[in-house]
């Protein structure tokens, strides 16, 4: 069946708006046959329910007013009975009865219910019926909290009709006393024992000139590990916007190399940042082996090569595997902006996804998951509904990046509103051949073999090449092109138009579709050695 929170809230008007508003085409998946019920609580649901210490209850009054009431208790006042029932007990309060008043003309229930330290949100809609003394005993029992002194007047079933996870946006954080408290013991406990703490010796990696120190570490997946990063010397990190990534060092064979990562969150007041990194290569691999709690690690400064535009446009996000790392960033800036947004998201399976939990809570009505196995995305599609307007932000495997392009080229789309990332170093093709570059200023020719890309070649043969990313997406290598024809495998060189895009070569992945390329080096000349 499709999904039942939209069935019951999305009336004509409100999807009238939404058309209005180009929000429309993000929430017509719920429509489907196929799309998640969600009237049933899941495991996650009924955690969520049963460790919250209060809510806020909504009912209709026989004026027509909706009455919202605040209840509280202690944490699991809130009982989770089956997949579709909740219930709690009713106490002596101020003898007003304006909820119980309104749920014997009318028994439809609205809650939302938040956790403020992990700023999440569930909202439920459900049926009431009231239990009462003498009467319903039994299901009484279920309710009430025999550590509670209180006499119980009644107790409060809700039959749930449907449920969905709101955003998070403008939940401020806030502490109980117990939460307070645990973190002031531990310090105290700490600060008392100084003779037992372990002393780290950080190990320092790199030479970059942002110091920065892994504070925290924590299993996304089973392959996919974030790194929580923070200032070395406690001084502010620079400001990043979504789309950023940072180059960190890596050792490996005695050799310092640079891998860059998209920055996935940054912590309160940006006082930290957050890598994910996939174990599915040597450099990742040393990262996961290496990268410990007190490591030092100076890195390059970060740089955006991926930036979310100013437009007030609609935006398509699309992500393939760890490719979602940019585009978590980019949900929470939207998000935050009310900017109208959907997210696709290509994964193996949820148990690899890294993210899903936060961006199901974070845009769950914006969230469309391909499982592979299930149900894999179709790039020509997403691309064909998603409007004339809407700037599409793409990150992810090779396959996917092409598809986009290719998508992008058959709908005509302009190419100014696609743009793309791709992660890791792009790997050479298996049918690619061999090419020369020609550099007339200097009156040398550079052969490219079929396994090594232009970049490396210019490099071996002395040239300093300027280069970051290595994968296509910053230009940074982008070199003027003066005869031959270019296979383009770059995003970076999309935006330009087909006349400029024709008058450059992006060495580090693309290649030719001629023999000899003829191209204006502006670099140093090759070395002597």
């Amino acid at each position: 069946m499709a999904h039942r929170f939209s069935q019951l809230m999305f009336t004509a008007p409100v999807q009238a708006l939404q058309s209005r508003h180009g929000s429309r085409g993000a929430y017509e998946q719920f429509a489907e046959p196929e799309a998640p019920a969600n009237d049933r609580l899941g495991a996650l649901e009924q955690t969520f329910l049963s460790q919250r210490d209060s809510f806020y209850m909504a009912s209709i009054s026989q004026s027509g007013w909706p009455y919202v009431q605040h209840r509280g208790g202690p944490k699991g006042f809130l009982k989770v009975l089956d997949e579709r029932t909740i219930g709690f007990a009713d106490y002596s309060g101020n003898r007003q009865y304006v909820s119980v008043g309104n749920f014997a003309t009318d028994d439809r229930v609205s809650l939302i219910l938040v956790d403020y330290l992990a700023r999440r949100r569930l909202k439920v809609l459900g049926r009431v019926r009231i239990l009462e003394r003498g009467k319903d005993d039994e299901s009484l029992a279920q309710v009430q909290d025999e550590s509670y002194p209180a006499r119980v007047e009644r107790g409060i079933m809700i039959a749930v009709e449907a449920f969905d996870w709101n955003c998070p946006q403008h939940i401020v954080p806030r502490y109980t006393e117990e939460e307070l408290r645990a973190q002031f013991d531990f310090v105290e406990r700490i600060s008392s024992k100084p003779d037992r703490v372990q002393r780290v010796e950080a190990k320092a990696f790199g030479d970059g000139p942002l110091p920065l120190i892994v504070s925290g570490i924590r299993q996304l997946t089973p392959r996919v590990r974030a790194y929580e990063l923070r200032h070395a010397e406690h001084q502010p990190l620079p400001a990043i916007t979504a789309g950023a990534h940072l180059a960190v060092p890596i050792a490996m064979a005695g050799h310092t190399h640079w891998r860059s990562y998209s920055i996935a969150r940054t912590g309160p007041c940006e006082n930290s940042y957050e890598i994910a990194v996939l174990a599915d290569g040597d450099g990742s691999r040393v990262i996961h082996e290496s990268y410990q709690i007190g490591a030092r690690i100076n890195c390059r400064m970060p740089r955006n090569d991926f930036a979310l535009g100013d437009e007030s446009t609609p935006a398509v996000l699309i992500a393939g595997g760890i490719g979602i790392t940019p585009i978590r960033k980019m949900a929470e800036e939207l998000d935050r902006c009310g900017r109208a947004f959907e997210l696709h998201y290509a994964v193996r399976s949820r148990a690899e996804a890294a993210y899903l939990d936060e961006l199901e809570s974070l845009c769950p009505d914006r969230l469309i998951v391909y499982e592979r196995s299930v149900r894999p995305m179709v790039v020509s599609d997403i691309l064909a509904s998603c409007g004339t307007g809407a700037h599409i932000y793409a990150c992810g495997p090779e396959r996917m990046i092409e598809d986009v392009i290719a998508s992008a080229q058959e709908a005509e789309c302009d190419l100014a509103r696609i743009h793309l990332e791709r992660f890791g170093k792009r790997q050479t093709d298996s049918e690619a051949r061999p090419f020369t570059i020609r550099i007339p200023d200097y009156g040398v020719d550079v052969n490219v073999g079929a396994n090594q890309t232009a970049l490396d070649a210019l490099v071996n043969a002395g040239f300093e090449v300027p280069s970051d990313c290595r994968a296509g997406n910053c230009g940074t290598c982008s070199i003027a092109l003066k005869s031959g024809q270019v296979e383009h495998k770059d995003a970076w060189s999309l935006s330009l138009g087909p006349t400029l895009r024709n008058r450059q070569f992006t060495p580090c992945v693309s290649r030719a579709l001629t023999d000899t390329l003829v191209v204006s080096f502006s670099g140093d000349a090759p070395s002597s050695s």
